[in-house]
């Protein structure tokens, strides 16, 4: 069985590993993927761009492409699940209209207020003026989003007025390109966030394991905001009651909405959460796939076939399927640039990962790329230095054990992933 993966990244490195270990599958091919992937068993790198839809479609029309599964969310935004499915080719992902609750923060945000979704309380602008204005309204702390796709940094968690007034200037000014054309402001919400992933197909729906990342750059959640530097499975903060308090108040009448609006929903739904101490969860955002650096201690986690799970969703057979995951936990530490998130020095020799496998890390690869024969940074969050274990402490000490081993010019990361579990 042939399948085609779309992406580039870390979280496609590790879909790229889980789903080469099926017995079923004889040839994964990623476009473009990264040095990493091309050391895997049954994986393959092709010169395809993520976004070149009428290059994938051909290579999947000509190649007997079994599934083509999307990573990243900007094809998916663009459309290319529609594009492939009225050629008659199977795909995971969704189309381009309910791709929109991640393409648009306005849109996700106007979707909630009108299906009684718990969120923050919002408004949107696309000049300076009336911002300033409501920001000067309701004060501080309070949070900014670039309506668009901005790679998970057009957020500024604004802790002041003036904070929060830069970050609108910034933005309308284009700091995200069409990206921060109009922004979303909405209420701070106090809490502890988590990661709830679901496999959906039209009204039905399978919760993956619970997660959280780290989204800020420095140690003890402090500094600037990233794509995330670190994250774990499962997630303490979403117990039982929780979790069946999100199913039935949050992503149940999400699919249902989609699907009665007429955008039934194929593929990863995340919904950030903010679960605050009386376990009342809110919605923070949605993503339209899954999160990263969350898949890669899911994939870890995973004791069942991947490959199964996404068949059944495209088949509307998702009931069918089956999960297993590891009783213990997993965690994944993220190695970055130096100056990320505000800059990505490249062409940095990287050394040691091999000293992290033989621990029994699996390093995932994010930005790297070759010079030659010497392995090299490619941009901000470089690797993902991974480990399972029976609990999270001691699946944290290998991973950073692993990370200590691996070194380049400018090397960071966080040596504090999981505190929050590990505190509780």
């Amino acid at each position: 069985m042939h399948l085609l993966l779309i992406g580039s990244g870390g979280r496609e490195h590790a879909m790229a590993w889980k789903l080469a270990q099926s017995e079923k599958v004889t040839r994964v091919s990623v476009a473009p993927g990264n040095p990493g992937m091309q050391l895997e068993n049954k994986v393959e790198c092709l010169a395809i761009d993520s976004m070149d839809t009428e290059a994938l479609l051909r290579f999947a029309q000509t190649q007997d492409v079994h599934l083509t599964i999307v990573g990243p969310e900007a094809p998916l935004v663009a459309g290319i699940v529609d594009t492939f499915t009225d050629n008659g080719l199977r795909i995971f992902g969704p189309r381009a209209a309910p791709a929109q609750l991640e393409g648009s923060k306005a849109f996700a945000k106007d979707f909630m207020a009108k299906h009684n979704i718990p969120t923050a309380s919002y408004a949107t602008f696309n000049t300076v003026e009336p911002a300033i204005a409501f920001i000067e309204e309701h004060g501080a702390p309070i949070v900014i989003k670039a309506d668009g796709l901005a790679a998970g940094k057009g957020v500024v968690v604004a802790l002041s007025v003036d904070e929060a007034c830069d970050a609108v200037k910034s933005m309308l000014d284009g700091q995200f390109g069409d990206a921060s054309a109009s922004v979303v402001i909405e209420q701070f919400l106090d809490g502890e966030e988590a990661s709830f992933i679901a496999v959906v197909s039209g009204r039905e729906c399978i919760p993956l394991a619970t997660s959280q990342d780290h989204k800020a750059r420095d140690e003890g959640d402090k500094g600037p905001n990233t794509g995330g530097m670190g994250a774990y499975s499962p997630a303490p903060v979403v117990t039982d009651s929780v979790h069946n308090h999100v199913v039935a108040d949050i992503l149940q009448p999400t699919i249902d909405a989609l699907a009665d609006d007429g955008m039934p929903f194929t593929g990863f739904l995340y919904v950030g959460l903010m679960i605050n101490d009386k376990g009342q969860a809110r919605v923070v955002e949605y993503n339209v796939r899954l999160g990263d650096p969350e898949t890669q201690p899911l994939m870890m986690r995973m004791d069942s076939e991947l490959l199964d799970l996404l068949d059944h969703a495209v088949n509307s057979t998702l009931p069918a399927a089956k999960v297993k995951w590891h009783p213990g936990s997993a965690i994944g530490v993220v190695l970055a640039a130096g100056e990320y998130p505000a800059g990505s020095s490249k062409g940095k020799p990287i050394t040691g990962i091999d000293d992290a496998d033989a621990l029994g890390c699996k390093v995932f690869h994010a930005g790297t790329m070759h010079d030659g024969n010497q392995l090299v940074t490619a941009g901000g969050r470089v690797l993902c230095v991974t480990a399972v274990s029976e609990s999270l402490q001691s699946a944290k000490t290998l991973a950073e054990k692993g990370a200590a081993t691996i070194h380049w010019e400018g090397c960071r990361y966080r040596s504090d992933i999981g505190f929050k579990a590990i505190d509780r």
